[in-house]
C-alpha cells in the first residue's frame, strides 16, 4: 500500500512515519525544501519523543520518503491524506482552510486514477462536502472519493496514542474508501482497536467534541482548585475523589495555569464558530473559553499575591515556558500570558525549559534563559513552576534554596509535596492547595 501525506509538520511527520511502522509506503510533501532537506539528512524539525528513532528506521529501509513534489507523490498512491495546519484565522476564531483547499487544488490537477482524499487535518463540520464539490467540478473525469480520518495524537505521546490508539474514527462515504482505510489501518485489529466507520460530518465533530470536552474537564477542575482555596480542601484529594468515580475518570483533572497548545484553543474557537453558524449556541463551550483565557492572567496575580504583593525590582525564576511537558510546542502558552505580565510590572524574570527555549526566545525576547533548571534559582525572590517536567521534580531542594535570595516555591503544576518543601525552608504556594509557611 502507499500513501501520500501532504504536510510535514506535527500531524502529518507523526502519522506519515507511523504509518511506515504498519508497513505502508509513504511519501511525505512540503513545500518548505529547507524542511524537505533537514527529514532527509534524519534531521526532525520538531520535538517529539521517540520520532528521530522512528524517521530513520523507515527511511533506510525505504518506506518513508520526503520531497517537495506534490504532483509525482500522488500518482500511484492508494491514498492522499491532507494534514496542513488549520490555524485560528485572525479576527473571528474560525478555522483557516486556505492551506487545506490549496493542498486539494494541486492534488486535484496531480490525480490520474480514481483515488482516495483523507483529511487528517481538524477541519469544521462540513469540509469533506466542500471538498467534494470541487473534485467533481475540478475533475468530472476521475471518481475522487473523500473521507474523514481525525487525529488524536497528544505532544509527547503521540507516537503511542497512533500505535495503541484508544479508537480510531473515519467518516467515508464509499464501500472503496471504507476499504482502504481499513487496509492502512489493519495492523490495529491485532489488539482489538475499535475502528469506527461514520458519515463525514459525524467524523469531523467527533475531534471538536472529543478537544472541547477535555478542555471543559481542565477548566472545570481548575474553577474547583479556586474554591478549595477559599475553603481549605485540597483540589489534589477533590479530583482523585471525581476521578475515581468511572462515570468522570482521572484523566485531564490536573489543576494549573490553564490549557493552551495547538489543539484545545484554536478547536473551541472554531467549535464556537460552527455553532454560530448553524444557530446553535455552545454555551458550555464559550464558557470554558472565557475561564481559560481569564486563568492565565489570575495566575499572574497569584504570583505577585505570594511575593507580597509587589514585584517591582524582584528576580523571579521559571521552570517550564512550553504548554506542557516532552514538547517544544510554545503555541497558546500560559507562560506567553504570565511571564510578560510578569516584566511589566517591574520584574526581572529568568527561565529554563528543557525543549523549548529556542522558540520561546522568539516570542518572549525579554525574558533571561538559562543554561540548566538550578540557574533560574540564582538569587531569585521567587521560583515559579509553570510547565511538569519530570527533571523538576527531582530538583534538589537544599541547593535551590542556597541559590535564592528568598526561598519562596510558587508551584502551579502541583509537582511538590508542599509539607516537604516547608521541611526544606521554602514558603510554599500551589493550585488549589493550602499555602504553607517555611516550616524553618
Amino acid at each position: 500500500m502507499r500513501i501520500a501525506m501532504i504536510g510535514t509538520g506535527y500531524v502529518g511527520l507523526v502519522s506519515g512515519a507511523c504509518f511506515a511502522e504498519f508497513g505502508v509506503d509513504v511519501v511525505c510533501v512540503d513545500k518548505d525544501q529547507a524542511k524537505i532537506d533537514m527529514l532527509e539528512r534524519g534531521e526532525i524539525p520538531i520535538f517529539e519523543p521517540g520520532l528521530d528513532a522512528l524517521v530513520e528506521r523507515h527511511s533506510e529501509a525505504g518506506r518513508l520518503t520526503f520531497t517537495t513534489d506534490l504532483a509525482t507523490a500522488v500518482k500511484g498512491s492508494d491514498a492522499v491524506f491532507i494534514a496542513v495546519g488549520t490555524p485560528t484565522r485572525r479576527g473571528d476564531g474560525h478555522a483557516d482552510l486556505t492551506y487545506v483547499f490549496a493542498a486539494a487544488e494541486e492534488i486535484a490537477e496531480a490525480l490520474d486514477k480514481p483515488t482516495l482524499v483523507v483529511t487528517k487535518s481538524t477541519v469544521p463540520v462540513g469540509t469533506g462536502r466542500r471538498l467534494q464539490r470541487l473534485f467533481k467540478s475540478k475533475r468530472p473525469d476521475l471518481e475522487i472519493d473523500v473521507a474523514s480520518n481525525p487525529e488524536f495524537l497528544r505532544e509527547g505521546s503521540a507516537i503511542e496514542d497512533f500505535l495503541r490508539p484508544d479508537r480510531v474514527v473515519c467518516g467515508v462515504e464509499s464501500e472503496r474508501a471504507k476499504e482502504i482505510l481499513s487496509n492502512a489501518y489493519r495492523p490495529l485489529n491485532l489488539i482489538e482497536t475499535p475502528i469506527m466507520f461514520t458519515t463525514l460530518e459525524t467524523a469531523e465533530l467527533v475531534k471538536y467534541a472529543t478537544n472541547s470536552f477535555l478542555a471543559t474537564k481542565i477548566t472545570f477542575i481548575n474553577e474547583m482548585a479556586d474554591l478549595c482555596e477559599k475553603v481549605g480542601a485540597d483540589v489534589q484529594q477533590v479530583a482523585k475523589g471525581m476521578g475515581l468515580d468511572g462515570r468522570i475518570g482521572r484523566k485531564f483533572l490536573h489543576a494549573g495555569p490553564g490549557y493552551g497548545g495547538s489543539c484545545f484553543p484554536k478547536d473551541t474557537l472554531a467549535l464556537l464558530r460552527t455553532g454560530e453558524q448553524y444557530d446553535s449556541h455552545l454555551r458550555i463551550v464559550e464558557a470554558v473559553v472565557n475561564v481559560n483565557e481569564h486563568r492565565k492572567r489570575r495566575m499572574v496575580r497569584k504570583i505577585v499575591d505570594a511575593m507580597g504583593g509587589q514585584i517591582a525590582g524582584k528576580t523571579i525564576g521559571i521552570l517550564g515556558v512550553t504548554f506542557k511537558p516532552n514538547t517544544d510546542d510554545m503555541r497558546d502558552s500560559p507562560s506567553l500570558v504570565i511571564l510578560p505580565a510578569l516584566r511589566a510590572e517591574g520584574a526581572k524574570v529568568r527561565a529554563f525549559d528543557p525543549e523549548g527555549m529556542t522558540e520561546a526566545a522568539k516570542l518572549l525576547p525579554e525574558i533571561e534563559w538559562c543554561e540548566g533548571p538550578y540557574d533560574p534559582a540564582v538569587g531569585a525572590d521567587a521560583l515559579v513552576v509553570l510547565t511538569e517536567w519530570n527533571v523538576f521534580r527531582g530538583l534538589d531542594l537544599a541547593r535551590l534554596k542556597n541559590e535564592m535570595r528568598t526561598p519562596l516555591l510558587v508551584d502551579l503544576r502541583n509537582i511538590f509535596d508542599p509539607e516537604q518543601v516547608a521541611m526544606a525552608g521554602f514558603a510554599y504556594t500551589g493550585i488549589g492547595r493550602a499555602t504553607i509557611p517555611s516550616a524553618i
